[in-house]
């Protein structure tokens, strides 16, 4: 982790804004091209302690972990990838934040009372379902039981411990998927799960603005399978 890095994880969230993260710098593999409409998503970038238990002080990047879940294999798009929570937003949402969050109680079961969300970030196109989405980082100062609410969207739903996601030994680059070569972009090794595409992009570059990468190895390899 950079010296430079802040030790508290809740505090290094909420000083995020727009200027400090530029996807395109960070992740230039995602620079992509939507369709003239694209629709509008947003994902919940949700930390916490990686114990589970309230926050009510200073939680290292070390100490903290991230929710995530797996799509299920039926779905149209990514199937069976792994993916922060997240949806296109509603008439009766009032912005992203509110998108993200309501969409992560639907597919979770997280009790909304409980996160703390801070500003969002900016939007990155994904091309490959003609989505523009905005990131939302938050906070889980109480956290609450998750599960897979609807099997036919979620196939489980987990804590990723930052530890594990910052350690050299479980990144990797994924440039090639079901044989055919694509551009370059940072993955995790987790537990068995690989974590890439978009959300291996969000957490990497999340990561480098925050300045707790710890250098890796890019030119080990993985391929998904799904």
């Amino acid at each position: 982790m950079n010296s430079g890095a802040s030790t508290d994880a809740r505090a290094a969230l909420s000083r995020l804004s727009g200027p400090a993260v530029d996807w395109r710098r960070l992740a230039p593999t995602r620079a992509e091209r939507v369709l003239p409409t694209p629709r509008r998503s947003a994902v919940l970038m949700l930390f916490g302690a990686a114990d589970g238990s309230p926050t009510t002080g200073p939680v290292a990047p070390d100490d903290s972990a991230v929710l995530l879940l797996r799509r299920s294999a039926g779905l149209r798009h990514h199937p069976g990838q792994i993916g922060f929570p997240g949806g296109g937003l509603e008439p009766g949402d009032t912005g992203p934040a509110a998108a993200a969050v309501r969409e992560a109680v639907e597919e979770t079961g997280v009790d909304p009372s409980g996160i703390e969300l801070f500003t969002p970030l900016p939007e990155l196109p994904l091309a490959v379902s003609n989505h523009i989405v905005t990131p939302v980082p938050a906070w889980w100062q109480h956290p609450s039981p998750v599960h897979a609410v609807d099997a036919a969207e979620t196939q489980e739903v987990f804590l990723a411990p930052v530890a594990a996601l910052l350690d050299p030994d479980n990144r990797r680059s994924v440039e090639q998927v079901r044989g055919m070569r694509i551009p370059r972009m940072p993955a995790f090794e987790l537990d068995g799960r690989l974590i890439w595409g978009f959300t291996g992009v969000l957490l990497s570059g999340l990561f480098d603005t925050l300045g707790w990468t710890r250098d890796w190895d890019e030119t080990r390899l993985a391929e998904p399978d799904a």
